[in-house]
């Protein structure tokens, strides 16, 4: 097990994992950062389809400056690398009474469009919300989305600060209760309680804090050229620019300590890799298994209970002109369950809802509709595996999304059955230990932001991030997770690297011991 003076082993190629190798690389430090998987991204991959590859994890970009901010820290921009397109609309949302909304970045279209389809008085409630959520959003980015290290007092402070947030932080006051007493039409109600899904959470049992989601979004959404697969490919590359090495198809098996400090990481190959410091980009919840002593690993509360998962079926084909027609829908649409009770009652209970949300990533229309077949990701909620449990065959979805379609009047052709399909399972399997939770601990607590695992663990020289990690889930959370990851290896080093190497040293490698000196792909 060589060992450089100042190596740094990043594990796990996820965006969190990415984002800290590269500021660190950015820096001049030597990294190796090694990936289970045969493509950057962690959860942002990919399927084939006839169309061409379909985004199959993360499709909403939110939240641009965080990215960019990544960009400038080594050293270039990211309109050099990616062409980002703002899409003019935020989501297009449909009921089954026939009722459509779309949202857009500029909260007065937003309202001028709620009040054309719910009514003045609706109108004037989302303006309320709106700026409710904007001052929600204001108060807690610095202090605690942004903060390495979140604290009740300072999340505390922000609140006092601005007496009018207080309604929404009273105990025990669930998101859904909180947009009764906001919105008279339950049909708002269930649009602005979705948002809680984006982080894995329930609204039935979410924080009223979580309406602040809605806030990322309305700062404007943007669509990748090429997907959001392409953001990794891009980040992987930018990483290898900057000297690092890359290593696909290595995943590790165990973590080494000597001493009570982070001395490396064994290949399930058996190939040892040796580092000063390692920052973990994976399920917070694998640690237990990985390290030689699981009780210096984040405890339960940091990790259970989970947050949910997801059936996401990947496919490519066509809208047919009869129905609702071939505009019919965005690059984000969503066709909403006939009752929200209907849809989170049985997922508290652990159960797949039978009349579910549907939600679709259309991502070839960030234009026109193209014409022929089309890319789209289907994504319904459904429960994490039992606790206990790491692996199992999943329980059959108990209503096809195309079935639930075609009663709103949405039809494809052909109905489609090239299909890949990946349900909560099929993610405890790609992610080891996470029991097929998408977002890693469970946000239905008051206290799960101040619970999440941050940066430094209480093993010398070991760092974690990603979205199981604070600030949490979504491409740009788990890039800050990078960031103050980076930061606190940085941080804590007794003296900086003097020099920042060449590219030369980079490469992707997909071999283990004996293909390891390969050239790069």
């Amino acid at each position: 097990m060589a060992k450089e003076k100042d190596s740094v082993l990043v594990i796990g190629a996820g965006i969190g994992g990415l984002a800290a190798a590269i500021r660190l690389a950015a820096r001049g430090l030597p990294v190796t950062l090694v990936e289970a998987q045969a493509w950057p991204g962690g959860k942002m991959r990919v399927t084939e389809s006839p169309a061409g590859p379909v985004d199959a994890g993360p499709t909403v970009l939110t939240l641009r400056p965080v990215l960019e901010d990544l960009f400038s820290a080594a050293g270039t921009t990211l309109a050099a690398h990616l062409i980002l397109t703002p899409l003019p609309v935020i989501a297009r949302h449909y009921w089954r009474c026939g009722t459509k909304l779309d949202l857009f970045p500029d909260p007065q279209a937003s309202a001028a469009a709620i009040g054309a389809a719910f009514g003045a008085q609706a109108r004037t409630e989302f303006l309320a919300f709106d700026a409710a959520t904007r001052a929600l959003y204001d108060a807690f980015a610095g202090p605690v989305m942004e903060a390495p290290c979140p604290s009740v007092f300072g999340a505390a402070r922000a609140a006092l600060s601005r007496p009018a947030l207080l309604p929404w932080l009273r105990p025990g006051l669930t998101l859904d209760r909180a947009l009764a007493g906001q919105f008279s039409d339950p049909r708002l109600r269930q649009l602005f309680a979705r948002y809680a899904t984006y982080v894995g959470g329930n609204p039935q049992l979410a924080p009223a804090l979580l309406a602040l989601i809605w806030q990322a979004e309305a700062r404007g959404v943007w669509a990748v050229l090429g997907g959001m697969a392409r953001l990794a490919q891009v980040l992987a590359e930018l990483f290898i620019s900057l000297g690092g090495a890359l290593r696909l198809n290595a995943p590790v098996a165990r973590l080494t300590t000597a001493q009570g400090r982070i001395t490396g990481a064994i290949l399930a190959d058996g190939e040892g890799l040796s580092a000063r410091q390692v920052v973990f980009n994976g399920d917070p919840a694998a640690l237990p298994w990985l390290l030689d002593r699981p009780r210096r690993a984040p405890g339960h509360r940091q990790i259970l209970p989970r947050s949910l998962s997801a059936h996401v079926w990947t496919f490519a084909a066509q809208v047919r002109p009869e129905g609702m027609g071939r505009s019919a829908l965005a690059y984000h649409t969503v066709f909403f369950a006939d009752a929200a009770q209907d849809e989170f009652a049985p997922l508290a209970r652990g159960q797949i809802p039978k009349e579910p949300t549907v939600y679709i990533c259309a991502q070839d229309r960030s234009g026109d509709p193209p014409r022929g077949p089309e890319r789209f990701q289907f994504i319904l909620n459904a429960p994490a595996l039992p606790a206990g449990q790491v692996r199992r065959k999943d329980m059959p979805c108990p209503i096809s999304p195309c079935t639930r379609l075609a009663r709103f009047g949405l039809h494809l052709d052909p109905d489609p059955t090239s299909v890949v399909l990946t349900g909560p399972g099929d993610f405890a399997t790609l992610f080891p230990h996470s029991q097929g939770a998408l977002y890693g601990l469970s946000p239905n607590s008051a206290l799960s932001t101040f619970l999440r695992p941050t940066a430094r663990t209480r093993i010398k020289g070991l760092y974690l991030a990603g979205g199981g990690v604070h600030p949490g889930a979504g491409v740009p959370m788990a890039a800050l997770s990078g960031k103050h990851a980076a930061e606190a290896v940085l941080g804590d080093r007794i003296s900086a690297a003097r020099s920042r190497p060449m590219a030369m040293p980079g490469g992707i490698s997909t071999g283990s011991v004996t293909t390891g000196p390969a050239p790069s792909r």
